[in-house]
């Protein structure tokens, strides 16, 4: 199991020592770095300006949003980043939610499966260059059919460093999980729990039965999942300091109704204590909707406490599918962790 590092999207502003942090992570032998994107920072920048001062790691992003800019637009970005970075970039998409796809970039959010399988397949166009770009789908038209009836199918100036650039997807469910392993190169979860792997190799497995041709054997598909990971002077302590993340998750990101990231969290079987967070959260109350969240749901989907806790825990988690642990957690205690998740 690689490990990467998430550096997620800015808050109110940069994060402090940004930069410091990838180069770290890089000396300390970390595989990736990924950053992400919701109504503030974007996920491209930050790995162009960060990646600059790198020479080996990989740089992702989890995610870049569908909305955000059409097939051709994440295209471009990806293979500049990728010239750029002397071939390191991997490009992470997924569709967010309604409240950021509507109410953010005035997009409709309905059948975002199906726009993901338009998305991906204009971007593999775009890579592969053989031919100018053209596309004739529900969501996605290229030339449009409309307009001023100008336009005209094109093929990309620049040469990609590689046409088979790996895409990622973020899936959380079940529909979407298999179709990853259809279309893609990688899946990118959230809240992964070992627990839950089993069920997650079956959905993968469906996916790999209709496999697109062309793409590479499923040996060589890829699982980074996002996992924080939190030193403490004991679990209790540790797991404080999660809470209000998944707080936010299950109670405040999405709508009441449609949350996805709640739903994944329902399937490990913490639907009623989601139904509190979640009431605690819409009504204002934060401190409430962390107190909220179970010790064990924590202990699901994290590595939390003092290093002999999170050594007993790390056997699960190497048994699992994952292949790369995207550790989220306080860049100081970078080294510790590596040293944690890398011993025999």
């Amino acid at each position: 199991m690689r490990l990467g590092y998430y550096m997620g999207y800015w808050s109110a502003g940069p994060p402090v020592g940004a930069q410091e942090t990838v180069v770290a992570a890089e000396q300390l032998g970390f595989d990736s770095v990924w950053t992400a994107e919701a109504y503030g920072s974007d996920a491209l920048t930050p790995l162009a300006w960060w990646g600059s001062r790198t020479e080996r790691i990989r740089l992702g992003t989890a995610i870049a949003q569908l909305s955000a800019r059409t097939p051709t637009a994440a295209a471009m970005a990806a293979l500049t980043l990728d010239h750029l970075s002397g071939g390191r970039f991997v490009l992470g998409l997924g569709a967010s939610g309604p409240q950021v796809v509507e109410g953010w970039y005035g997009q409709p959010y309905p059948k975002p499966l199906a726009r993901t399988r338009e998305y991906v397949a204009i971007v593999r166009q775009v890579l592969a260059r053989e031919a100018p770009v053209t596309y004739d789908g529900e969501f996605f038209q290229l030339p449009l059919d409309g307009g001023t009836h100008l336009g005209k199918p094109l093929r990309s100036t620049v040469h990609p460093l590689r046409a088979n650039l790996p895409i990622h997807l973020a899936a959380e469910g079940p529909k979407n999980i298999a179709m990853s392993a259809e279309i893609a190169d990688g899946w990118l979860p959230m809240f992964y729990s070992p627990r839950m792997d089993d069920e997650y190799r079956a959905l993968l497995a469906e996916g790999f039965a209709v496999r697109q041709a062309g793409l590479s054997d499923p040996a060589e598909f890829e699982i980074t999942a996002a996992v924080p990971v939190v030193l403490g002077d004991d679990v209790d302590s540790a797991a404080d300091t999660i809470r209000p993340f998944v707080a936010l998750y299950a109670g405040g990101m999405g709508a009441k109704g449609a949350n996805f990231h709640r739903n994944v969290l329902d399937r490990l079987g913490y639907s009623d204590a989601c139904d509190e967070i979640q009431a605690h959260y819409l009504a204002g109350d934060k401190v409430r909707a962390a107190a909220a969240v179970p010790i064990e749901l924590i202990r699901d989907v994290a590595l939390v406490g003092t290093p002999d806790d999170i050594r007993a825990q790390l056997p699960a988690w190497r048994s699992t599918a994952v292949t790369t642990m995207l550790v989220q957690g306080d860049p100081r205690t970078l080294p510790t962790i590596a040293g944690l998740l890398t011993e025999d």
